[in-house]
């Protein structure tokens, strides 16, 4: 019998409470982990798309599983998955919480890698499974190197592993791993029967087009590639999001779970995530050049700041992790930095693991956004005043 979460047994979201207390009121958010978002009208007129075409939509039910158009759309972004291997969720987080605690029960082991989005290893302890962390780290302070330790994975399954969930590029460190090591993962699973699923929401913004990561559905007959709109492509207020999986059996089980929450999404959304989609290339750009610039902003606010951070530019994704070596410690640091400057990072604290340590002397920045100039001002007055 599959065992689903109680609600009571899953804890606070350490994240979401502290965006929930900062997000709309710091002046400056310097933590948001998306792309440069876009207006509706903006959308429509990169589609070629007249706005009454969106004001003739009827405001019914959709499909559980998503509209035929919008899994064509998100099918032409893999290699070999069509539109019928794909299930439509309100976000990558209803994607997640279904899959994890479906995929897990009491007498399951699991590996989710470490650091993590807190949801993706909070339901899968919730779900009764025993969880091992996978630390995306060797050393500590100046020494930390980001990496994926294949012997340290080999070490952690057991012949109970059912699952392996990993996030690249990372949140909040940022880290891609060489394609070969990603490639070596998912083979050593596929061997074991282990079944892989990947959060690829970041996927598309690498610094570096060699280094992104083949999508594990389409490496891995049983694997789940988890996708959205929210991240690279800078849309999270259309709450789209997916399964990608040729496991067809496990598409009915997630459908039917849903029907539990969401049970379809939002015809609007679905609409736009649809033009986004088959205009993907050009919003991925737009987001990859956001970026670059942003970089060299901080490239040079951290290295005229040497003397409290630490400083290694992002693989891939909006968000990086640097270390701050004050000697206020990281944590005292960022309730300054929104108490007294307005700005908004997260310490991290709000990434501690129950399964595997993380670096306590990190933050995560955001690199997706437009124009961090004010904020990394308002940063330099405090720790001028500091």
């Amino acid at each position: 019998m599959q065992h689903l979460v109680r609600p009571a047994a899953l804890p606070d979201f350490a994240l979401e409470v502290h965006f929930g207390r900062w997000e709309f009121a710091a002046e400056h958010n310097l933590a948001a982990s998306d792309g440069e978002s876009m207006s509706i009208g903006d959308l429509l007129a990169l589609a070629g798309r007249d706005p009454s075409d969106l004001t003739a939509l009827r405001m019914g039910y959709g499909p559980v599983e998503g509209s035929v158009e919008l899994r064509q759309a998100i099918a032409a972004t893999y290699q070999r998955i069509d539109a019928d291997d794909v299930l439509c969720f309100a976000g990558a987080e209803e994607a997640i919480f279904w899959a994890m605690q479906l995929l897990l029960g009491p007498g399951d082991h699991g590996v989710v890698t470490v650091p993590n989005y807190q949801s993706m290893e909070s339901v899968a302890v919730a779900s009764g499974a025993s969880i091992t962390g996978l630390p995306l780290w060797t050393g500590s302070g100046d020494e930390l190197h980001w990496e994926l330790d294949l012997d340290r994975l080999e070490a952690a399954l057991r012949p109970e592993t059912r699952l392996v969930a990993i996030n690249f590029p990372n949140n909040p460190t940022g880290f891609v791993p060489p394609p070969a090591a990603f490639d070596e993962l998912v083979r050593l699973c596929d061997a074991r029967g282990i079944r892989v699923l990947s959060d690829e929401v970041y996927r598309g913004v690498e610094l570096d087009p060699a280094r992104r990561l083949d999508q594990a559905a389409d490496r891995s007959e049983p694997a789940l590639s988890i996708g959205v709109m929210s991240k690279a492509y800078g849309l999270p207020g259309l709450r789209v999001g997916w399964v990608a999986t040729r496991d067809r059996e496990l598409l009915v089980r997630l459908s039917r779970a849903k029907h539990y929450t969401s049970i379809c999404n939002s015809v609007p959304s679905e609409y736009l995530a649809t033009l986004a989609l088959q205009h993907a290339e050009v919003i991925l750009e737009r987001t990859r050049a956001v970026i670059t610039g942003n970089l060299s902003l901080l490239d040079a606010f951290f290295a005229e700041h040497a003397d409290r951070f630490s400083w290694t530019p992002p693989d891939g994704g909006c968000v990086a992790f640097p270390r701050y070596t004050g000697s206020d410690g990281v944590e005292t640091f960022c309730r300054r930095a929104v108490e007294n400057a307005g700005v908004l990072l997260l310490p991290a604290s709000l990434f501690a693991s129950g399964i595997a340590g993380v670096p306590t002397d990190r933050f995560r920045i955001g690199v997706g956004r437009r124009d961090p100039g004010p904020a990394l001002h308002a940063l330099r007055g405090l720790l001028q005043d500091s």
